[in-house]
């Protein structure tokens, strides 16, 4: 008996182990990527350059461009990047589904919808597009939520709303883009492929503040994961309030989808990207939601660096983050074709 506990406690160990390196790794990879992404561009300034300018000094030529161009830049990627690989992840182990992600199940595309409304139909911009598009998904989460609700398998008919939903809310966004005036097209587009393109210290004040909150919350209602995990019936066997924890982690993960697709846009597949891989990274055992959020931050930032810098032509964030999500979406419903397995 006390051979099996102490095999028991080192593997709690090893596996607590690997789960703090792995958190230091991405810590330390989304700063060197936030670094390179503060340093680089049409004039490459020095580290200590750029430190004197976050610190607030006046530096010749890198106030501007670093203070004015690539720090709200790289923080909104940062931000938008924790927001949501953390609502991917959340979804994904709520729901215990890799589909489950707030881009695939219809919610990105209720913001998407009524912020290319809000800019093609009423000639709206700036706040009142970003406040309109995290109510639409707010309420595009609820009515999913509500259709799936008390159902049996709510799981599987929750993505199935979901997807249906969503395919709904983007033949909203294909009409508005039909009959928008073509002068405002550009502006729905750039809002629709995920942009950190122009953004603004003054725009990411909701977003900041929403990832201040929901965040921190989600780690904490991710300690219930464990139990919701294994299923509701064993989950209230072992006194887990599945409903409540379920609600509350719904309206955190939405309203971080929301606020972070409200402030860059839609930026494609990183909520569903970064929890399989932090998952991979980590190993099984306790929810992953923190390193789903550090690996959401390195895909945003990596994926900036990327559009700006690999190409002759200069890409949206949005654009290369599509392109390394497809495959893996492509793969995962092959993968659950041939198991027979069901949403």
């Amino acid at each position: 008996m006390s051979d099996a506990l102490a095999i028991l406690r080192q593997g709690r160990r090893r596996r607590w182990r690997r789960r703090l390196l792995v958190t230091g790794i991405l810590v330390a990879l989304a700063l060197v990527l936030a670094a390179a992404l503060l340093m680089l561009g049409n004039t490459i300034y020095p580290a200590q350059d750029v430190f004197r300018v976050i610190m607030g000094e006046k530096v010749t030529g890198a106030s501007f461009a670093v203070g004015t161009l690539r720090l709200p830049r790289m923080i909104a990627a940062v931000l938008a990047g924790l927001a949501f690989g953390a609502a991917g992840a959340a979804f994904q182990t709520m729901l215990r589904n890799p589909l489950a992600s707030p881009d695939i199940i219809g919610i990105n595309s209720g913001c998407s919808a009524a912020a290319v409304t809000c800019i093609l139909l009423f000639n709206m911009s700036g706040a009142a597009v970003s406040a309109i598009s995290v109510l639409a998904g707010l309420a595009v989460a609820a009515l999913i939520y509500l259709l799936a609700y008390g159902r049996e398998g709510a799981s599987g008919r929750l993505i199935l709303m979901g997807i249906g939903v969503g395919a709904l809310m983007d033949a909203v966004v294909s009409y508005m883009l039909l009959k928008g005036s073509e002068y405002d097209i550009p502006a729905a587009y750039r809002w629709l492929t995920g942009s950190l393109n122009a953004m603004r210290m003054d725009e990411m004040g909701s977003l900041a503040i929403a990832v201040a909150i929901l965040l921190p919350l989600a780690l904490v209602l991710a300690r219930s994961l464990e139990a919701v995990e294994l299923g509701d019936e064993t989950a209230h066997a072992l006194g887990a309030r599945v409903e409540r924890t379920r609600i509350l982690l719904i309206l955190c993960a939405v309203g971080l989808v929301a606020f972070a697709t409200a402030t860059t846009g839609p930026i494609a597949f990183v909520a569903f990207l970064s929890g399989p891989i932090a998952s991979r990274l980590v190993g099984t055992g306790k929810p992953h939601i923190l390193q789903a959020a550090l690996v959401g931050a390195a895909l945003v930032l990596a994926a900036d660096l990327l559009g700006q810098f690999a190409f002759d032509t200069r890409f949206p964030v949005g654009v290369i983050t599509g392109i390394l999500g497809a495959p893996y979406l492509l793969v995962l419903l092959i993968r659950l074709n041939r198991k027979g397995s069901s949403l």
